[in-house]
């Protein structure tokens, strides 16, 4: 016999007995569905929400059909949520409504739903930095504003619809500040249909927002630059009506130096308004509302109140 040969018999023989040395690895022993399940609302109670999270998956895991696995989804969205795992909260938001669109606490998964997507319409550097939030992508805003509208449209009596009716409001007008920040931008270039498309979305939309007396303006000047005067008649008669103290201006074309062209308005503009238009009055930002329970749950203990009623 070679002498590899030896020297890997030998190698291979202390792996072997090595292994049998340590043992097998011990299993994890399973933690009863309703043990797991008092330790995740404990956890939520200490706001562990990390300890939670882990708790309740493990819990969907090994009971994916249990007695609390309904529970467990529900308390789970809010502790992605608190946990600012805002993405995962909606998903699992999402799941449960899917899975169970007949429960009666779908209306809370709707809320959350649009809760943590109104996470995402502001980041961290807008609390520090004076930057315009109406220019951020509106993909987040419109999620939430959808999840706020399914809720009230058809939970009408549900707890959550006053504080999603509060901020739909304020979504509302960020988006429709979009919409004319983004009109304005076709106009300053000659899209006029473009523009006149972007107001009229704005007015159809979003009506009583703060921007709609702006978009019905730049629906005119649109109007007006394309030779439309019914249209632009009609415009300007919603807006004399409904806003008699708005002051209409006729549009003006900014005509910028070639320097300025040369450097894609960096220097040598000869425009003195802001680049963007926001509106004179900021909208109010909702109040935060104390999603574990209403005002009329507030005897209530932490136990009933986290787990629906189920315990205590």
């Amino acid at each position: 016999m070679s002498f590899s040969k030896v020297v890997l018999i030998v190698c291979f023989s202390v792996l072997t007995s090595a292994c049998s040395l340590f043992g097998p690895e011990p299993e994890k022993p399973d933690i009863p569905e309703n043990t797991l399940y008092l330790q995740s609302i404990d956890a939520l109670k200490e706001k562990n929400y990390a300890l939670a999270v882990e708790k309740l998956e493990l819990l969907e895991a090994r009971y994916p059909f249990g007695e609390f696995s309904q529970q467990a989804q529900l308390e789970l969205i809010y502790a992605y949520y608190k946990n600012a795992e805002a993405d995962a909260a909606i998903v699992s938001a999402d799941r449960f409504i899917r899975l169970n669109p007949s429960n009666e606490n779908v209306d809370y998964a709707y809320y959350m739903k649009g809760l943590a997507a109104f996470e995402h319409t502001s980041g961290w550097l807008e609390k520090y930095l004076p930057i315009d939030q109406n220019q951020r992508d509106p993909g987040a805003a419109l999620e939430s504003f959808d999840a706020f509208a399914t809720l009230v449209g058809r939970y009408p009596n549900s707890q959550y619809a006053l504080d999603a009716n509060q901020r739909m409001l304020f979504l509302k007008n960020r988006l429709a500040t979009h919409e004319v920040q983004v009109a304005q931008y076709y106009m300053d270039r000659e899209a006029y249909v473009a523009a006149a498309n972007r107001g009229r979305y704005v007015v159809e939309h979003y009506q009583q927002s703060l921007a709609t007396p702006r978009a019905l303006e730049i629906m005119y000047q649109a109007y007006t630059q394309l030779g439309l005067d019914d249209l632009a008649a009609d415009s300007k008669l919603v807006l004399s009506t409904n806003f008699p103290d708005y002051s209409l201006k006729d549009y003006q074309a900014n005509v910028d130096s070639l320097l300025s062209t040369v450097t894609f308005g960096l220097f040598g503009s000869t425009s003195t308004e802001p680049p963007l238009w926001t509106p004179a009055t900021a909208p109010s930002p909702p109040v935060e509302f104390e999603v574990e329970g209403s005002a009329t749950e507030a005897e209530r203990s932490w136990l009933d109140k986290l787990s629906f009623g189920l315990f205590d």
